[in-house]
């Protein structure tokens, strides 16, 4: 056996080798077609992208025409390279490094001249073609806005760089991917797949027709399309809202988790991004590194969360036992915490039970519960980390798994934070009672926020949220369909949806109250921080808000953030009352909050960030600055107030 064992396995791989040069030398031509590559001209056929619809099927980014200018740098010989730089509008050096850039990639290989020709531009060179060899036009299709309105949401279109081609082989130079948003989500949804071309060529590089008769080509399959989530009218309204301003608003339907809404202010028309001025206006949008145009607030946006957050600690201290709906603790307009220490609050003090501790936003209830949670284990560290892992199962402290490229994890702190900190112990509840408020070391994304909401208005379960609807042809995926429980019991939460519901009725928003919709709603304020010049400076305050209608069979959840928007119900509660009332009834009743809020101006309040080194104290403030400020403000309070009180005199005479 041993004898005949070598001889064996000789003949054996012998065979094998023989049959594996006959298929590639006879049977396929794939080599055939590398090594003949000199007489041989590949062409791709570029599919269209598949269309993007909202919710409602409407159209929101289709396809329109657009020619590139390919290049095979050893064919480029004897042209008036004067007269090409001309009919393009580009200049010699430009010319020469493109060529070089070519040549780079490969000097047989056609890549990538020039992008994205409109028709008088194609016209123009078509006429001239003949005489500049080495030159092609390819057809291809660029993005057509049919809105002005969600350039984060649908992100844009660019060429592939080298990285990506060394990590892709289905890309070449000078194709297009998708980039940021739904684009980038779904490109190989999107972007279908694109056809080849073989061409024959004779000694003179003439095309003399398919090789082969067309056995290797293939024809280009269009993208499929895709519905978003959406709602293509309620994104509109939204980002009308926030001009002037800076923030993020994201609304979920909370029994899906699909997003309705997903504003980032300040945006940009989406059109900004498609075309040769592509490149420029990016780098425009991008170096504004005041506005941010390109930072997606609603998705990367990391704020501390505020009295919004106070529902999570009532929820936390009935699910551990510590508070119940009867329990009350006695409110001296603040909480002491220790020697010189005092947590202040603008409740109206007294005793102070769960339901009014959430209409009236009371910090010592929650300072209370909070301290209760915590100091209910024997050790700190265990308090804290039980507190933290009933917030996990909303979905804090973590990234959300949403559909969309960019996401923030927010922060919530656990023993192992703490103890960094504080190597040798001494650290206690009272220590890190700022927790309770929402302020401390909790930060949450405004994404974060509206999901908070929704799985209140559930009761306790939310699903991822997602952008995606439906994809032509193809299932979505599984996780955008999988419930998700919290670690807090159901029961516990209607006691909670009362105090918010009453929100709106007699408490924080009474202001805020839309004839025949029942809102449950929290309003925020959030201290804002940043560090200039190496210091940490307090900043107006972030304006919040987070809500739910209607109250029964919930059909959206809401956050809003204002940034240095002063307080919850002056520039987020409207904007939350105004999207959730355009969803709901399709038209605005409340044209007061709708007029005020479309012609607020927020800008006076960011422009002290940057006038002076020391405008934070001394702002140069221009003269339509101060009225706004010292008037418009004052007035906007005092017709909160007197709305306020209608809206309890009213709730108890029918009491009576």
């Amino acid at each position: 056996m041993r004898k005949t064992l070598l001889p064996t396995i000789i003949i054996v791989s012998s065979i094998i080798l023989l049959v594996r040069l006959f298929y590639l030398q006879i049977i396929d031509d794939t080599l055939k077609i590398k090594s003949e590559n000199n007489a041989i001209k590949i062409k791709y056929d570029f599919p269209e992208r598949g269309y993007i619809y909202d919710r409602n099927g409407k159209l929101l980014v289709a396809n329109q025409p657009s020619y590139d200018i390919m290049v095979v740098p050893s064919e480029v010989k004897n042209i008036d390279t004067l007269e090409f730089c001309r009919i393009l509008q580009i200049t010699k050096d430009e010319f020469l490094k493109k060529i070089e850039k070519a040549k780079v990639y490969s000097p047989r290989l056609p890549s990538l001249f020039l992008a994205q020709l409109n028709k008088e531009e194609f016209a123009a060179f078509q006429e001239k073609i003949r005489k500049y060899n080495g030159f092609y036009i390819q057809k291809r299709s660029l993005r057509e806005y049919q809105t002005k309105h969600g350039a984060n949401v649908f992100g844009f279109i660019t060429q592939v760089n080298d990285a990506i081609i060394a990590k892709n082989p289905y890309y070449k130079s000078g194709d297009l991917i998708g980039r940021q948003g739904v684009e980038e989500a779904y490109e190989e949804i999107l972007r279908g797949v694109k056809g080849v071309k073989y061409i024959l060529k004779d000694k003179h590089n003439r095309e003399i027709g398919s090789y082969k008769e067309g056995k290797f080509d293939t024809i280009a399959q269009q993208g499929s399309d895709v519905t978003l989530s959406i709602d293509g009218d309620l994104q509109k309204y939204g980002e009308e809202l926030m001009v002037n301003k800076r923030g993020g608003i994201v609304a979920i339907e909370p029994s899906t988790g699909e997003i309705l809404a997903l504003v980032t202010a300040p945006s940009y028309d989406p059109a900004l991004l498609v075309g040769r001025q592509r490149s420029k206006n990016y780098t425009r949008l991008y170096n504004d590194s005041i506005a941010k145009p390109l930072f997606d607030r609603g998705l990367l946006g990391e704020f501390p969360p505020g009295s919004p957050f106070k529902i999570l600690t009532g929820l936390v201290g009935l699910q551990e036992g510590v508070i119940d709906t009867e329990t009350s603790f006695i409110c001296r307009h603040g909480f002491s915490y220790g020697r010189g220490s005092f947590m202040k609050c603008h409740c109206p003090g007294g005793v102070i039970k769960l339901h009014f501790g959430i209409y009236e936003s009371c910090n010592s209830y929650f300072a209370n519960t909070y301290k209760r949670t915590i100091e209910k284990y024997k050790k700190p560290k265990d308090g804290v980390n039980a507190w933290a892992n009933h917030l996990k199962s909303f979905g804090l402290g973590n990234f959300m798994g949403y559909d969309l490229p960019p996401g923030r994890k927010g922060h919530i702190p656990t023993s192992k934070f703490y103890e960094h900190f504080y190597p040798n112990g001494g650290w206690r509840s009272t220590t890190i009672i700022s927790n309770s408020i929402g302020q401390g070391e909790v930060s949450m994304t405004p994404i974060q926020l509206a999901n908070m909401m929704a799985i209140i208005a559930n009761k306790g379960y939310y699903y991822t949220p997602h952008i995606i609807k439906k994809i032509k042809g193809r299932k979505i995926d599984s996780k955008y369909t999988t419930k998700h429980v919290t670690t807090i019991e159901r029961r516990h939460f209607e006691p909670v949806i009362n105090g918010l519901f009453d929100v709106y009725n007699m408490g924080t928003a009474a202001g805020l109250r839309v004839e025949g919709l029942e809102i449950c709603g929290k309003t925020g304020t959030a201290e804002n921080f940043a560090k200039i010049n190496g210091k940490r400076v307090k900043l107006q305050d972030h304006s919040e808000f987070v809500a739910f209608a209607p109250r029964k069979n919930p059909k959206i959840a809401i956050a809003v953030i204002v940034e240095n928007g002063y307080w919850g119900n002056r520039w987020a509660g409207p904007i939350a009352t105004l999207m959730i009332e355009k969803y709901l009834n399709k038209k605005i009743t409340r044209k007061d909050l709708e007029k005020r809020m479309l012609e607020g101006n927020l800008n006076f309040e960011y422009r002290k960030l940057y006038t002076s080194k020391d405008s934070l104290h001394k702002p140069k403030l221009t003269k339509e600055d101060s009225i706004r400020m010292k008037i418009k403000s004052k007035k906007e309070i005092e017709e909160d107030k007197k709305k306020a009180k209608l809206a309890k005199d009213s709730l108890k005479k029918k009491a009576a």
